[in-house]
């Protein structure tokens, strides 16, 4: 399971060695489609109703494991994620062909498609953050493909400040799980989930894990990067913002829907803010002329639509959203591939520009079709069963199901103008004359949308192909108690059936309507500076404005103002202990005994200090500086300590070479200060110098706790075979810390490297 999650890595680890060669090819494409096969395998295991759990232990002591769980949920987005990413690799090599950096572009592919299923198949929360984070960094990458496009690069920023603001506070989520529940498997803190529903810290949790989940999940407010992201190819648009990355929230909120949910903080956040959010993208949806802004907001709608069925939290609504995450990917992956062919082929998504292209694309159009009808629930398509689940689901919501139910209608009446307007109205009507010449596109680019567009319709006239395979389990891994699922096309006549009917009568009437809808295109748009959209990006640039003062202010690029700004905070935070009183207990007869030569070493210490304070040539300044230091080295090997006393040699040495090799090439006298500097300089190393002293006395006079001291001292050799205490220390006991410094020293090096290596213009040298 392992090399099947990472399979995608090791592809992509394998483009730049061999991309020019298997961009020319469909090998890439091989790799999803053997782990849709393989994925395909599991379908009986979890249809006996036995989910499996795979587990490679990695850091045991802080209870991290890459464990993952193969269940109903797991199992639906695993086979969305290979079976579309099959179908988006096979349309890329025809959409993309001959581009320069293809290869590039099927590495950004793979490396998602791994994300996205160490997402969904991981047991362990912070193995699944950790595939959460890598989402967003892979479609970054892929948003922001086209880099030479200003809008690109923009809209990738954007997606990942949002998602990736939002991964921050999920993290927050995930530990205050993992501390409460005694664990990070989701698997095991099932079984306490009455412990952290009684918690203090619910509401915290809770809260934290809505906002990860509603930044990716592109719930109001956070919704406006999806249709940013648009500037995307529309391989990706289909990939990420049909049935993967968008979904990835949804996913987490069904996936601790037994841990958290059945909870009036949980169904009631989730049902008001998916309510908002399909109304609130279905009805911008109506007022877009670009198709892709069309499937942005449609797209956006259906997210809020089963992060509201969720909400409602019944058996009921439970099914009707494992039922739509799957008629949503079908009917949206298809039409998104449907546009990148008519923008491909036409040179332009206005809708207001595109008709009768059935007469050139049929294939094209039969597949829009399809899908229109399935996105509209027209019976016998899938998304017609998907429907009349949702509003069984709306209608038996207790006090609230009338108003719920109204509100799901207008949200699928708008969504069918919508379906419409994205499948329908480019192949219907004359065919402008500029468009007689198209031709059909590749074979691999139109059988991916009808493929699945017929998938659609196959799913509707025989349900039973996934009531027991994949759908019985899914409701089964987010509903406690064990279901009976029948997936019926034809439930006989009764009030969803009615309802049913009127959302699609409208729904037409709404869309032969358009032309008076266009009418109210630019008031809707004259809106937008009112809009949530709006409102963070304000925010943002006072932010921006803030921190370019505060910059100004800290980061002015003189090293004085530096230091005098962290000395002059720490003695603020210094000081403040001084108000509780100062606790000295020192045996001042001790100081009696000193020796000549401790002494004398404190008077050379004392008079490097000055010298290094009123010379005015820069050497010699340096050379009291390292008077000082030397000063040290003799006594920390007096007072037994030589491996400190090597270190501080070694360190001290080198500053002072380094400082003479620089300072030798400045003016040989420093510039003279005014008294108004010197004073102030003087008064804040004064101040510093006793806060120190002050501290220093005190920790004197306390009694040391040597419980740690001798743990080190007992366990250095039996633990880690090593005499030097302090060495072992280092590099066992904080041998991450260690690692770590040496990290970013490492990278650190390989900057300077990097700048001394960059070639610049004389100007710019």
């Amino acid at each position: 399971m392992l090399l099947v999650v990472l399979s995608g890595f090791l592809l992509a680890m394998s483009f730049p060695f061999l991309g020019k060669y298997l961009k020319k090819t469909l090998l890439p494409s091989i790799l999803p489609i053997g782990l849709f096969a393989y994925f395909m395998t599991w379908l009986p295991a979890v249809q006996s109703g036995n989910p499996v759990f795979i587990q490679y232990s990695w850091i045991n002591t802080l209870d991290i494991h890459l464990s993952f769980v193969i269940d109903g949920l797991s199992l639906l987005f695993a086979l969305l994620i290979t079976g579309i990413g099959s179908l988006v690799f096979l349309y890329t090599s025809a959409y993309l062909k001959g581009h320069e950096y293809l290869d590039r572009f099927y590495g950004y592919l793979s490396v998602f498609m791994s994300s996205m299923l160490g997402l969904v198949l991981s047991d362990n929360l912070i193995t699944m953050f950790i595939f959460w984070e890598l989402t967003s960094i892979s479609s970054f990458f892929l948003i922001g493909f086209n880099n030479h496009d200003p809008a690109s690069r923009k809209s990738a920023l954007t997606a990942l400040a949002i998602t990736g603001a939002g991964g921050l506070f999920l993290l927050a989520a995930f530990l205050l799980i993992g501390q409460i529940g005694g664990s990070f498997s989701i698997q095991t803190l099932m079984e306490t989930s009455s412990v952290l529903k009684t918690h203090p810290m619910y509401a915290a949790i809770a809260v934290l894990l809505f906002v990860g989940a509603f930044t990716k999940s592109a719930q109001f407010p956070f919704y406006f990067w999806l249709p940013a992201a648009m500037k995307a190819p529309t391989p990706v648009s289909t990939y990420l913002h049909s049935a993967t990355m968008v979904k990835a929230g949804v996913f987490l909120l069904a996936r601790f829907t037994p841990l958290l949910g059945d909870m009036p903080l949980w169904n009631n956040t989730l049902m008001i803010v998916g309510a908002f959010t399909m109304l609130f993208a279905a009805f911008h949806a109506i007022f877009k002329k670009d198709l892709k802004a069309i499937l942005a907001f449609s797209t956006i709608a259906a997210l809020g639509m089963l992060v509201f069925l969720i909400g409602i939290g019944t058996e009921e609504a439970l099914l009707a959203a494992g039922v739509f995450i799957l008629v949503h990917a079908l009917y949206k992956a298809t039409l998104f591939l449907i546009t990148g062919i008519i923008d491909h082929e036409t040179g332009t998504r206005d809708v207001d520009e595109l008709s009768g292209l059935r007469m050139v694309l049929l294939p094209v159009a039969i597949a829009g079709f399809l899908a229109a009808f399935s996105n509209a629930g027209i019976p016998p398509f899938f998304g017609f069963i998907g429907k009349d689940l949702m509003y069984e689901a709306t209608l038996h919501a207790g006090v609230w199901s009338v108003l719920l139910t109204i509100a799901a209608i207008l949200t699928n009446i708008f969504l069918l103008f919508a379906g419409f307007q994205a499948g329908v109205r480019p192949f219907v009507g004359k065919l402008p004359e500029k468009f007689e010449s198209l031709h059909l596109p590749p074979f691999l680019m139109w059988m991916p949308p009808v493929l699945l567009a017929v998938l659609g319709l196959a799913f509707g006239l025989f349900p039973g192909l996934i009531n027991d395979s994949i759908i019985s389990p899914v409701l089964s891994s987010m509903f406690k108690d064990t279901v009976d699922v029948h997936l019926k096309l034809w439930h006989g006549f009764n009030t969803v059936l009615g309802l049913s009917a009127l959302t699609i009568g409208a729904g037409l009437a709404l869309y032969f309507s358009y032309s008076l809808l266009k009418k109210y295109r630019p008031f809707i748009q004259s809106l937008s500076s009112f809009s949530a959209e709006n409102a963070i990006l304000k925010g943002g640039e006072l932010f921006q404005f803030f921190s370019l003062r505060y910059t100004r202010l800290l980061q002015n690029g003189h090293l004085k103002y530096y230091l005098m700004t962290i000395i002059g905070f720490t003695i603020l935070i210094m000081s403040y202990r001084l108000f509780f009183g100062v606790r000295l207990n020192i045996n001042w007869a001790q100081f009696s005994s000193l020796r000549a030569y401790e002494v004398v070493m404190v008077l050379v210490l004392m008079l490097s200090a000055v010298m290094a304070m009123f010379s005015k040539s820069r050497l010699i300044a340096v050379a009291s500086v390292g008077g000082v230091g030397y000063t040290i080295c003799m006594i920390f090997a007096f007072f037994s300590a030589p491996d400190l006393a090597m270190t501080q040699f070694a360190v001290d040495t080198l500053t002072l070479l380094m400082f003479v090799l620089v300072l030798s090439k400045l003016p040989h006298y420093l510039p003279y200060s005014n008294m108004k500097t010197r004073l102030r300089d003087g008064s804040i190393a004064v101040a510093f110098g006793t806060l120190i002293t002050i501290l220093a006395l005190e920790v004197l006079s306390e009694v040391p706790n040597k419980h740690l001291t001798e743990f080190y001292a007992q366990q250095s050799y039996i633990l880690a075979k090593g005499k030097n205490v302090v060495n072992v220390i280092l590099v066992d006991f904080r041998g991450l810390d260690t690692m770590v410094e040496i990290t970013v020293l490492s990278i650190a090096a390989m900057g300077v490297f990097a700048l001394l290596k960059l070639p610049l213009k004389s100007k710019e040298d």
